[in-house]
């Protein structure tokens, strides 16, 4: 006999919390094998394809081209072949592993841990429980309650694994909660189709009652729009005067209609909860100062005059940022405010910000401090190319701890950088450009550049940063000053 798992979207790289499906690349009744990418997914940082952690026949999928789901929502379930003897809820491929391909999933003796035989429960039990949800039309028997289960935490054995205790506030009435009341009217006991702990928290942090929702996910699931739209509409019901006349509140829905409204989600969603929590978080502060960068002209024509790999500006300006931060430690760091400790790290993963069709990004160069010019410069070409191809991974992506901005290719002097949270600095670097300049006593035209540090007051005061920057600088206007640390 077949048995049919749930393959649910996994975890796909550090704050992911959501994916949109892009294309599916498997049709129901098709055959898959173990990896086999099934479906292609667009993230806020790339785009992803999904391979399968099970082989066997695609039974249904959930979601449409464009469907945005979080993580953890059932993506597709696959019917395997008949459970090995004597291993209920065990697959024929006990014991071979998918190879943990993506963050958080993998297929090393899931089945057995997913799928155990519970016995039977009560007919009472079954009669409070069945109308909580109904299977989805094309969908195996139990696949719904696995779901379900996985989404709200399963119980102890014998409940079904659903608990047994009544949530908060199942006695007050529920209203246009998706069929999820007892026969009485009152809420009937069991999960609430949730699965992301960020809609948990935001309908908790707003006293929002979720078993009074009705979820646009699949197969009812709750999303954090629909909590959202519940807050928003809340919001609109208690905002007019009482005594307002209904010619005065007409027009309002015209003017919040007016513009065009983007849904901000995607690379822009992203972009736009990093920095909205940079500016929340951290008391960042800025300095500047303008450097001579005619030196470092010269000497990187001179290195690629001699032949070899081309070496890229941004490179020795970040073979520069590795130097500094040798020197000031506390500019690589973070903070955590939950232990009120600075975490001093150990390596530099620098990560460089990246203008692309999809938005900006910010991919990794791992490891730059043991990298040279040539190492450095390759990479960051391999990254770049990424970047705008649109195939970068999640873990290129992910894990920096000090960010190099080139605004000067935009052709601007200056700017006052947001830091990358949970990083505590950001190097700007603006145009290079002819400017008159005194040099060695005399008017002179020079390859000037201004430079800005955007840092985190916590981890420093302004004397380290100031350190910093002007190491930085003394290390444009003189290239040589390098020699001393290679």
């Amino acid at each position: 006999m077949a048995q049919v798992l749930e393959f649910k979207l996994p975890d796909l790289g550090e704050g992911l919390t959501e994916a949109q499906i892009v294309r599916w690349l498997v049709q129901v009744g098709e055959v898959v094998a173990i990896d086999q990418p099934v479906v292609e997914v667009e993230t806020a940082k790339a785009m992803v394809e999904v391979p399968c952690p099970y082989g066997g026949v695609v039974t249904a999928r959930f979601g449409e081209e464009g469907t945005e789901l979080p993580v953890g929502a059932p993506l597709l379930t696959v019917a395997v072949g008949a459970p090995a003897a004597g291993s209920p809820g065990g697959s024929e491929q006990h014991g071979e592993g998918s190879g943990n391909v993506l963050v958080g999933y993998g297929t090393s003796q899931a089945p057995a841990r997913r799928r155990r035989v519970r016995p039977q429960a009560p007919a009472a039990s079954h009669a409070s429980v069945a109308p909580a949800r109904q299977p989805v039309p094309g969908a195996a028997p139990g696949a719904s309650a696995d779901r379900i289960a996985s989404s709200a935490g399963r119980g102890p054995a014998g409940t079904g694994g659903l608990g047994t205790a009544p949530p908060p506030g199942a006695g007050r009435p529920a209203t246009g909660n998706g069929g999820r009341d007892g026969a009485d009217g009152s809420p009937a006991d069991g999960p609430v189709p949730v699965i992301s702990p960020l809609v948990r928290r935001l309908a908790r942090e707003n006293g929002l009652d979720l078993r009074e929702l009705t979820g646009s996910g699949p197969d009812g699931l709750i999303l954090r729009a629909d909590v959202e739209y519940a807050l928003r509409a809340a919001a609109g019901a208690h905002s007019p005067t009482p005594s307002a006349p209904a010619s005065a509140l007409t027009p309002a829905p015209a003017a919040a209609s007016a513009g065009t409204r983007i849904p901000l989600k995607g690379v822009r969603g992203a972009v736009a909860d990093k920095l909205s929590r940079s500016r929340r978080e951290i008391p960042d502060a800025t300095c500047w100062v303008d450097a001579d960068a005619t030196e470092l002209m010269r000497a990187r024509g001179a290195m690629n005059a001699a032949g070899g790999p081309k070496i890229s500006l941004i490179a020795l300006l970040a073979r520069i940022c590795t130097a500094a931060l040798a020197r000031y430690p506390e500019l690589n760091s973070t903070v955590d405010m939950e232990a009120r400790e600075i975490v001093r790290l150990d390596q530099v993963h620098l990560g460089f910000a990246a203008q692309t069709e999809r938005g900006l990004v910010v991919p990794v160069v791992r490891g730059a401090h043991e990298r040279d010019a040539e190492s450095l410069s390759a990479e960051f070409a391999r990254l770049t190319e990424a970047a705008r191809a649109g195939t970068l991974t999640p873990a290129e992506l992910t894990g920096g701890t000090f960010t190099l901005n080139n605004y000067g290719v935009f052709g601007v002097d200056g700017s006052t950088p947001i830091v990358n949270h949970p990083e505590a600095a950001m190097l700007g670097v603006g145009r290079i450009v002819p400017k008159p300049w005194v040099h060695e006593g005399e008017l002179a035209v020079r390859q000037v550049v201004q430079l800005s540090l955007t840092f985190d007051h916590r981890v420093c005061d302004g004397g380290t940063a100031g350190g910093f920057l002007r190491y930085v600088a003394d290390c444009v206007e003189h290239p040589a000053v390098l020699l001393r640390t290679l």
